[in-house]
Order: C-alpha cells, then sequence, then structure tokens
C-alpha cells in the first residue's frame, strides 16, 4: 500500500492510544538481488529484506517522496513524528554503491576459500556488472562469507565480503562497508544527513558493529586473536595501525555532525554486547537500545536487572534515561510468545511505560499476534485477528500511562526502593518513584509466580553528579511529601481507579507496607496531601479503612460523615432484604412470610425516619411519614391484582387503566425494585417539611448524601449489570422529583403537562431529546416508558395518601389517565419529533 493511502482512522488510533513516534521499517528502495535470493530459496512471495537496501530513496512501491511527504503531514497534524531505519555497516549485494564503488566494500581479489563455486544466476542490475553468490546457499549446505563481483569492462573479479556481526550466519544478501576508507565514512555520514532532513527520528541498524573495538575485532582482527569471521585474521593489525586509519570513533563523528547540520533530529543506536553504557555516555548517541529490559525480566533474573539499575544509578543516573526499553523487536519472538497475555505481560509492560527512557512497542503487540514477520514478508501468513482483550486491557491500563510520561521519562527524581521482608530484600520486588516538579508517581510490581508482602522506606544508592557523592532518600522525599503531624496523603491507583489514604508521620516513620500477588503490579499517582481537622476526620477515616482502597476518598469520608445516615439505609434497601421482599410478596410463597418481610421492612424504614430526624435534628412526627410510606409499599405489593384489594368501580374505564398498568408490569424484578426504592426514598423531604417543597428536599438529599451511589450499587448486587443499575437510578431520579404531578392532573391539559416536563432537564435528558438536520427528535421506547412510569406511581401515590377518600382518588387517577392516554396518540402522529408531538396536541 502507498504511504498516502493509509487511513488516517489508524492514525487517529495510534495519537488517542498515546504514541507520538512511529518506526516505519522497510521505507528505502530495497535491493531486487535479495528478493531473487530469497525466491530461489523456496519462498515465491518474498520480497527483498528491509535491511539490504538498493539506495536512500523512498521506495517506489510505497508511493515514492511524494507520498512520503504527503504521509509525514498528516501523522505531525496529530502529533506523531516519523523514524527511519539507516543501515551504516552494509548495503544490498546489488547496491548502487557496489555497482559504482566497489572499492568502498572489504573485498579480496580471490576467494577466501578454494571450494567455494559461483556458477549461480547473474543478480546484477547493471550490464557492466556480474554478481554472484555462492552456489551452496541455494540449497542450504553452506553460507559464503563473500559473494563475487566481475566487472566486464576492466576484467577485474573481486570478492566482497557480507555484512557480518560473527554471531551466526553472514547476511548473503548484503555487503560490508570498509570503514578504514575516509571516503566511506564520509559517505555513510552524508546519507545519514540525508535521512535527519527527511526524518526527526533515526534509528541506526546494528550499531554495535560500527564501535572501533568490535570492528577491528570483525574485520581486522589483532595478531593472535584468531578472528570471528572466517578468514579474516590473514588481515589482522595491531592496534596502533588500526587507530591510525580509524583514528575516532564514527558515532561520535555522526552524533557531532548532526547535532551541528540537522539539530533536533534524535539518534536512535541498536547496540548490544554490553554497549548501552557506552554509546550514550562517549559516544553521545541520545538513546540506545536496553535488550537487558527485554531478556532479564521475560527469565525473571530480577535479582540481576535490579542490580543493572543500581549500577547505573551509582556510575551515572542520566544513562537511565537513555534506554529504549522493549519487549519484543524484529529479530525477536514476538510479545505474546515471550510474556504471554496475562498479568506477567501487563507487568512488565507497565514497567515499560513507566521506566524513565522510551518505551518501544512492536507491530502487533498490542494486538496479541503470534507471528513473528521476517523483514522480507510480503504479507502475514498466519490468520491472526486482534485480540480484543489484550486491546481493552491496554487501553485500561497502559495507554493513560502513555499519555503522562512527562511523569517517568526523566531521571532527576527517580529513586529505586528495595522491598523487605522482614529484614531480607525480596529481589522480585521492582519499586520506583519519579515524577516532575508538580506531581509525583509510585510503581511496584512483583515479577514471580507466587505471593509476598513487606515495606519499602528507603531508596537505593544513586550518584549525585552535583555534590559527586552517593546517596540515599527516604520515601516520603522521594514522594515530596512536607507534612508531618494530623497530615494524610491521598493517592489513586491507575488501573483499580482506587483511592488510598496514609499518614505521612507513618510514611516517613516506617515507609508503605504492600501484599503482592504473583505478578500484581500498582501505578499510585495523584498525590496530594490533606491536614487533619479538629475533629480528626482523615484520622477516622484512615484507621476506617485500614489500607483499603476506595473509589473515592472524598465520598468515603463523606460517607463516614455519612455514617448514621447510610447504616440504616443499607439495613432498608441492601441487596437481600429487597430479594426477600421480592420473593416473599411478588412470587407469593405463603402468607405468613409475606406479613413477615413486609412487618420488617417497615420496621427498617421507621430506624432510617428516625436516624435522619437524629441527623438534621429535627423533631417531627414520624408516624404519618411512616405511615404514608407503609400504605405505598402495600400498594406496590398488590399491583398485580389490584381489583382483589381495592373497591374501585368496576367500569370499562378502570379496566382499561389496569389493563394499562398490568400489562407493561413484568415479572422482572427490576421494576419492583425500583418501585420499592421510590417508595422508600420519596417521603425523606418529609422530615423538614410537609409542604409541597419536601419533593426538592427528598430529590437533593439524592445527591448531597451519596443515597444514589449506594443504590447503584445495591442494584448491581442484586445481579442488574452497571448499565442497567444506571438506568434504575436515573428513573429513580426522575420520579422522585416528579412524584406530585398527579396532584395537578385536573388542572392540567396535555399539552401543559407536556411542556412543563419539557422544560425539566431531567426529562429532556431521558427522553434523549436532541437536535438532528434542525429538527429535536425525542427516543420512543424512554417517552413510553417514561408515561408508564409517571401512571404507576400516581396509583401509588393516590392510595398511598391517607387524606384522600376513594371517591377523590378514583376522580384524579382518571384525570391522569386521561392525560397519558392523550399524549401516547399524540405520539403516533409526532414521527417522533418534538414539535409535532406539541403540535398534535393543540
Amino acid at each position: 500500500k502507498r504511504l498516502d493511502q493509509i487511513p488516517d482512522e489508524e492514525l487517529d488510533k495510534l495519537a488517542s492510544w498515546g504514541f507520538n513516534a512511529l518506526w516505519l521499517i522497510g521505507l528505502w528502495q530495497r535491493s531486487n538481488a535479495s528478493k531473487k535470493i530469497k525466491q530461489l530459496c523456496g519462498n515465491p512471495e518474498a520480497v527483498a529484506s528491509a535491511y539490504s537496501l538498493k539506495n536512500y530513496t523512498i521506495a517506489n512501491d510505497l508511493g515514492g517522496e511524494s507520498a512520503y511527504r504527503t504521509f509525514k503531514e498528516k501523522a505531525a497534524r496529530r502529533g506523531i513524528r516519523l523514524a527511519s531505519d539507516m543501515v551504516p555497516n552494509h548495503m544490498g549485494i546489488d547496491s548502487d554503491w557496489v555497482i559504482e564503488h566497489p572499492d568502498w566494500f572489504i573485498s579480496l581479489p580471490y576467494s577466501p576459500f578454494p571450494s567455494y563455486g559461483f556458477t549461480g544466476p547473474d543478480l546484477s542490475p547493471s550490464d557492466r556488472v556480474s554478481i554472484l553468490i555462492e552456489d551452496h546457499y541455494y540449497d542450504r549446505t553452506d553460507a559464503a562469507v563473500v559473494f563475487m563481483r566481475y566487472d566486464k569492462e576492466r576484467g577485474e573479479t573481486r570478492f566482497i565480503y557480507h555484512g557480518n556481526d560473527g554471531t551466526s550466519m553472514p547476511w548473503n544478501d548484503t555487503a560490508q562497508l570498509n570503514y578504514l576508507k575516509d571516503d566511506v565514512r564520509e559517505a555513510v555520514i552524508q546519507t545519514i544527513l540525508h535521512v535527519a532532513r527527511q526524518f526527526p527520528i533515526i534509528r541506526f541498524d546494528a550499531a554495535m558493529t560500527l564501535a572501533k573495538k568490535h570492528y577491528q575485532r570483525l574485520w581486522f582482527p589483532q595478531p593472535g586473536s584468531g578472528g570471528d569471521i572466517a578468514s579474516r585474521s590473514e588481515y589482522g593489525l595491531i592496534k596502533d595501525d588500526f587507530d591510525q586509519v580509524f583514528p575516532t570513533e564514527f558515532w561520535r563523528e555522526v552524533v557531532d555532525r548532526v547535532a551541528k547540520e540537522v539539530p533536533d533530529t534524535l539518534l536512535l543506536a541498536e547496540a548490544f554486547w554490553m554497549m548501552e553504557g557506552y554509546f550514550v555516555r562517549t559516544l553521545g548517541m541520545h538513546r540506545v537500545y536496553n535488550s537487558a529490559f527485554m531478556n532479564m525480566l521475560r527469565n525473571e533474573e530480577n535479582s540481576k536487572y535490579r542490580l543493572v539499575i543500581k549500577n547505573t544509578l551509582e556510575f551515572d543516573p542520566q544513562i537511565l534515561k537513555r534506554y529504549v526499553n522493549f519487549m519484543n523487536n524484529p529479530d525477536e519472538k514476538t510479545a505474546v510468545d515471550q510474556f504471554g497475555k496475562g498479568d506477567k505481560y501487563f507487568g512488565i509492560c507497565t514497567l515499560m511505560a513507566t521506566m524513565p527512557g522510551l518505551p518501544m512497542f512492536g507491530h502487533g503487540q498490542i494486538e496479541g499476534f503470534s507471528e513473528k514477520y521476517g523483514m522480507e514478508y510480503f504479507r502475514p501468513y498466519w490468520d491472526e485477528k486482534p485480540d480484543t482483550y489484550l486491546i481493552q486491557r491496554h487501553q485500561k491500563d497502559i495507554f493513560p500511562l502513555l499519555k503522562r510520561r512527562d511523569l517517568f521519562s526523566g531521571v532527576k527524581d527517580f529513586l529505586l526502593y528495595d522491598f523487605f521482608v522482614g529484614d531480607r530484600v525480596n529481589e522480585d520486588v521492582f519499586a520506583y518513584s519519579n515524577g516532575n516538579e508538580k506531581d509525583r508517581a509510585l510503581v511496584i510490581y512483583h515479577n514471580h509466580f507466587g505471593s509476598t508482602n513487606g515495606w519499602i522506606k528507603t531508596s537505593a544508592s544513586y550518584l549525585n553528579k552535583e555534590k559527586g557523592d552517593f546517596e540515599n532518600r527516604p520515601l516520603n522525599k522521594g514522594l515530596n511529601l512536607t507534612g508531618g503531624q494530623n497530615q494524610f496523603v491521598i493517592f489513586k491507583d491507575s488501573a483499580s481507579s482506587l483511592e488510598f489514604i496514609r499518614s505521612i508521620k507513618e510514611i516517613a516513620a516506617k515507609g508503605l507496607y504492600f501484599e503482592l500477588n504473583a505478578y500484581d503490579c500498582h501505578v499510585f499517582l495523584d498525590f496530594r496531601e490533606v491536614s487533619d481537622d479538629e475533629y480528626g476526620q482523615y484520622s477516622q477515616l484512615n484507621t476506617y479503612l485500614n489500607g483499603r482502597g476506595v473509589p473515592s476518598i472524598d465520598e468515603a469520608l463523606r460517607e463516614l460523615l455519612l455514617a448514621p445516615i447510610l447504616i440504616p439505609l443499607r439495613e432498608l434497601v441492601n441487596a437481600q432484604s429487597l430479594q426477600a421482599i421480592y420473593q416473599a410478596c411478588v412470587q407469593k410463597p405463603d402468607a405468613e412470610n409475606h406479613q413477615d418481610e413486609f412487618t420488617t421492612h417497615v420496621e427498617k424504614y421507621q430506624l432510617f425516619i428516625d436516624a435522619i430526624m437524629s441527623f438534621v435534628m429535627m423533631e417531627t412526627d414520624q408516624v404519618p411519614i411512616v405511615r404514608e410510606e407503609q400504605r405505598g409499599l402495600e400498594a406496590i405489593l398488590k399491583l398485580p391484582d389490584f381489583e382483589e384489594h381495592y373497591p374501585f368501580p368496576r367500569s370499562k374505564k378502570y379496566k382499561t387503566l389496569l389493563t394499562y398498568i398490568q400489562e407493561n408490569l413484568t415479572d422482572y424484578p427490576f421494576i419492583w425494585y425500583v418501585l420499592i426504592l421510590w417508595n422508600d426514598l420519596r417521603l425523606i423531604g418529609r422530615v423538614i417539611t410537609s409542604e409541597s417543597r419536601f419533593v426538592e428536599i427528598s430529590r437533593s438529599w439524592l445527591e448531597e448524601w451519596g443515597i444514589l451511589r449506594l443504590i447503584q450499587e445495591t442494584m448491581e448486587t442484586l445481579g442488574l449489570d452497571q448499565q442497567q443499575a444506571q438506568s434504575g437510578v436515573t428513573v429513580l431520579k426522575l420520579l422522585v422529583s416528579q412524584q406530585n404531578w398527579v396532584e395537578k392532573a385536573s388542572d392540567q391539559s396535555p399539552l401543559s403537562l407536556l411542556e412543563s416536563w419539557l422544560s425539566e432537564e431531567e426529562i429532556r435528558n431521558f427522553l434523549n431529546i436532541n437536535r438532528y438536520r434542525g429538527i429535536l427528535w425525542f427516543n420512543k421506547e424512554a417517552f413510553e416508558s417514561m408515561l408508564w412510569w409517571m401512571m404507576a406511581t400516581a396509583l401509588i401515590r393516590l392510595i398511598a395518601n391517607p387524606k384522600k377518600s376513594l371517591a377523590e382518588v378514583v376522580e384524579v387517577l382518571f384525570d391522569a389517565y386521561h392525560l397519558i392516554d392523550t399524549l401516547l396518540e399524540a405520539e403516533k402522529l409526532s414521527e417522533y419529533q418534538v414539535e409535532n408531538l406539541l403540535e398534535a396536541l393543540k
């Protein structure tokens, strides 16, 4: 696919996930010879390796330079910078440089091994030159260290060495550059500057092979060392002679030239062989691969990796922020193969996202792909689908951390802590804090299958470069806590969103205690200090929670203050009590049980009202309130066979009304729970006043006292999912605030009633009123549901009112039903447009 054809949605997705750079592998014009070799070796669909290059122009297959510029602009608009590979060690065997500058490569005028044969197909793109690789490579019986280049015009034969890092087989589609030549080094630097002018980030492939000591080891080994590449020991140089022709480190020169000519380019080196520190400290490379992160954490060599961090902190903490941490790269198995898809993966991924330096995610890592993509693949060979669970968990646990990298990327405030179990350090636990000028974060991860518990209190030693001495800091200072006696710190766990409270005095004296299961991981953020008041409220809350996390400390504090109300309310409306009423009354097992549950509920309601009276310090006659609630509960429980219990006039109108209510009164517990909860909460404002404004008071207390949150928790405990529970809370709020509408039914027209309802924001939200193309629409199901709830609660409200006679109840009830019925008829003509609905009522 052309670069300018990559969908905007893909870039939008990456940006929304928190990624700000994209490394594009295989952008440059690749070697045709590499493609042909791989196809001759058995893969007819293969393309050239992304690391066997013809030249440094954007590949024609990708749309060339113009397509790249378009893509670069689209990415930049989303805050995404593009990164490119630069392959300094070698070129493709048919590259422009091999054709035009054969002297730039390490070569011999003869084959280093007489057994080599070069009779295969000519891989050269030029009529002037033939290029052949060793015959046995095609049947995989040998992999020669050289290929043959024959210049037809000059009659000259060269045997050019393949690129090689000495660790396994030569890279048989590449040609090794000779860095002892000044013009080669300059040509490569000019190419790097060319790439830097196009890309703000450059990743240098196999950069460690060009460090002087390794370049000599590989290609011009010191006499007596044997050499790591077959036949090269014959061309060894003593160190002084090597230094004379290769006087300065190539990478030091690259860093200095780029800084001068193309500043603001980020240089990133793929470097192994324990060269990481040397590359950033001596050579000045901006970032360097940290393969120890992947390998040691995967193998759970935790003490070794903690030692790596400690040694770095004691030598030069700045090195930590130069590391590129990763869990897979194109040369390794995929992340899911190495780390699985469970808590271990996400724990180490969290470390990657929160350690100083640069986190790097591989292709397919987030989606959970298992296929390792070869650099010559034209397409994936496995039919893999993205793992939805894995993506969603990244969205929940990892991506929010990527968006807060300002807390984690630096080292100025980074501290590593020992996790003490008794007097022993558990090396399987990684604990560290970091932050910026304003905020702090604390990360703790247990990289082991097992459980542990212990304390963190004091940091490991680190070098204070300003003082030139080693220092340790206590945890309270690491978290930048300044408070002392009677002060507390509140912080949040990123993954669970639970908040915790701890005494700052205790942290200073003892540290923080943790109990960790296998691969448990926590990232604590949003630290804020609070001071206790004269009543010791935070101290009480700290004691009450005893280390437990809660969704909101502020809510928990309010709940603690409101405990005199909320405790009896929990007794009244807990899941067990509501289920008992539903089972005993609605499902009617026996009359005796029915009466027991009913009586118990009313007694609990009376205690709840008593608690409210005490809390607001009001002396109110509770008997009328309790009696009305009792009558309301009786009416609710008798709704299925209403006619048997209430001697209403037997008329067609009455029958129609009951049919309307009972047809919608399914056996689904949700409706019963909402009706019972509404009946229990609608009258609480009567404790303050018996006037109509008690409705407003009742509604406001639902919010102010956290009653709605308690109700939602109860509904979820009853087995309703979060959406159903939220729907129940929404209905409950609406019905409490509109409970008195029926009292004015006889004085209203359907139009005036609807207009008064539509003036209420709560009702507009419930009906999902929205404007689309200049028209106000409402939701059909929500409208019909609201009318049913209004009529059902009106019936209960009228029956429960001890001040109304049966005749008055009937009259008001029929007036109310007339209004509801008229609104339902108008709905049929409205096409679900608000204006049409109002017009139909005029």
